[in-house]
């Protein structure tokens, strides 16, 4: 492990711990910066031996991609979501299925989860016992096959090549 790593256990959890010290503080004056520096640095070293390992991120470049998709996703499922209820045809299809799963690891699987169910309409439900399936629920779910294979196209195997897994 490099010094740096030895000082600085979790870089992107110290910056924003760091970040977030001085958004509640308010202001950039040199104590509390220095506090929130020592702090942000402090914690995540104090703690690190209690925390699993984390997934590393392979491809940061290709993460930003995969949150800017997210985020269009997220905003166009809301108007979808909102042109069905709101609609004059209220016909939903709601439906649960499982999403069979190609990524491993705690970390990304919880990413992709965690994912499927911020895009309004779909909620991930359930984790299969051997990791292998996750069940989603589908506001409105034409066809299974193609839910799963939009799911693997846009989110999974982005997060695969993330996490390199």
């Amino acid at each position: 492990m490099s010094l740096f790593r030895t000082i600085v256990p979790r870089p992107m959890l110290t910056l924003l711990l760091w970040v977030v010290w001085l958004l509640l503080n308010n202001t950039i004056a040199f104590g509390h910066v220095l506090l929130g520096l020592f702090l942000a640095i402090a914690i995540p070293r104090l703690t690190y031996y209690f925390w699993d390992p984390q997934a590393d991120v392979k491809r940061p470049l290709l993460m930003v991609k995969f949150i800017a998709v997210l985020v269009f996703d997220i905003i166009i499922a809301n108007i979808e979501v909102a042109r069905r209820i709101l609609g004059p045809s209220k016909e939903l299809r709601p439906a649960f299925f499982e999403y069979p799963l190609a990524i491993t690891g705690d970390f990304p699987i919880t990413i992709l989860a965690s994912t499927i169910s911020l895009t309004p309409g779909t909620v991930s439900a359930q984790l299969s016992a051997d990791r292998s399936r996750l069940l989603v629920h589908g506001l409105h779910v034409d066809d299974v096959a193609s839910a799963i294979e939009q799911i693997r196209q846009r989110y999974e195997a982005p997060l695969q090549e993330i996490f390199g897994c």
